[in-house]
C-alpha cells in the first residue's frame, strides 16, 4: 500500500508538529480541528515554526512555501474520507478516540489505515470501535515532532503485518527513526521513562535535593540532554500524570504510581511550560 494523502486529527501542540512534519516530507495533508478558532490557531503555530527554521537557515523560504502549500485546514471530519492514513492527535480519553474511530470507520474507503498519536491508551480497544481492525495502529510521535527523531509504532494483536509495514515505511519517509512495541500500556519509552520522572519527583518531594541538583545530577552525570524535572515541564505534569494513572490501573505495580507532590501541582495547574509554570518557572 502507497501513501499519498495524510488526515491529521488535531492542530494543537502535537497535532501542528505532526502535520508540519508530514507535510515538509512532500505529502498533501489535511488537518481537522473541532472550530476555526483552535484551526486558525494551529496554522498560525505551523507558519511560525517554519518562519523560525528560515531565520536560522535550517529551511529555505522556498521549502517553507512549499510545505504550507501541501497543509489544507477543515474543521469538517468528512474532508478526510480521501486520505489513504489518518493520525489523530486529540485528548487522551479512550471515548471520545472510540467515538472518532467509529465516525472515520463509517467514513473512509477499506484501504484507510486510522492511527492514533496516544501515548498509553490501548490501541486494541480503539480498534474495537471500528471493522478495520488490523489497519488500526498506534504511531506515537514525540515532543516536539519537527525535532525529536524517534517513531514509535504501535501494532495490537489485531494490527496486519501490512499494515506495520506500511506505517514503518511512511515513518522513514519522514525522517524518523522507527521502533515497534506491542500494545501494552507505555509501550516501550515510557514504560521505561515514566517510573524514573517519577522517581525525581520524589526525590523532590521528600527534600533529598533541589530541583537543579536534581536536574543537573541527570544531565550531566549521565550525560542527558537535559534533567527529569526540566523535560516533565516540556512534556506536561498532566500528561504525565495521566499516563501514569493509567500504567498503573493496568500494571498495579507502585512504582507506576503518581506521587502526591504531582497531583498536587496538576490540580494547581502548574502543568509545565505550556501553562508558564511547572517544577521552573517560564514567561507566556
Amino acid at each position: 500500500m502507497e501513501i499519498k494523502k495524510v488526515g491529521v486529527i488535531g492542530c494543537g501542540l502535537m497535532g501542528s508538529g505532526i502535520t508540519q512534519v508530514v507535510a515538509g516530507s512532500g505529502y498533501q495533508t489535511m488537518v481537522r480541528e473541532i472550530n476555526q478558532e483552535f484551526l486558525n490557531k494551529g496554522m498560525s503555530s505551523i507558519q511560525a515554526a517554519l518562519t523560525r527554521q528560515v531565520e536560522r537557515g535550517r529551511l529555505t523560504a522556498e521549502n517553507k512555501d512549499a510545505t504550507l502549500s501541501r497543509v489544507a485546514g477543515t474543521i469538517e471530519l468528512s474532508d478526510l474520507r480521501d486520505c489513504d492514513i489518518i493520525i489523530e492527535a486529540v485528548i487522551e480519553d479512550m471515548a471520545e478516540k472510540k467515538k472518532l474511530f467509529s465516525a472515520l470507520d463509517g467514513l473512509c474507503p477499506d484501504h484507510t489505515i486510522l492511527a492514533s498519536n496516544t501515548s498509553s491508551l490501548s490501541i486494541i480497544e480503539m480498534a474495537t470501535a471500528t471493522r478495520r481492525l488490523d489497519r488500526v495502529i498506534g504511531t506515537h510521535f514525540f515532543n516536539p515532532p519537527p525535532v525529536m527523531k524517534l517513531l514509535e509504532l504501535v501494532r495490537s494483536i489485531a494490527t496486519s503485518d501490512e499494515t506495520v509495514a506500511a506505517c514503518r515505511s511512511f515513518g522513514e519517509s519522514l525522517g524518523k527513526t522507527v521502533i515497534v512495541a506491542k500494545d501494552t500500556p507505555g509501550f516501550i519509552v515510557n514504560r521505561l521513562l515514566v517510573p524514573y520522572l517519577l522517581d525525581a519527583v520524589r526525590l523532590l518531594e521528600a527534600g533529598v535535593a533541589s530541583r537543579e541538583d536534581i536536574d543537573n545530577g541527570m544531565a550531566m552525570g549521565c550525560n542527558h540532554p537535559m534533567g527529569p524535572l526540566g523535560l516533565l515541564d516540556l512534556v506536561g505534569l498532566d500528561t504525565l500524570y495521566f499516563v501514569a494513572n493509567a500504567m498503573y490501573d493496568e500494571f498495579k505495580d507502585p512504582k507506576y504510581a503518581p506521587p502526591p507532590l504531582l497531583k498536587k501541582m496538576v490540580l494547581a495547574g502548574r502543568l509545565g511550560q505550556k501553562s508558564g509554570q511547572g517544577f521552573y518557572e517560564y514567561k507566556k
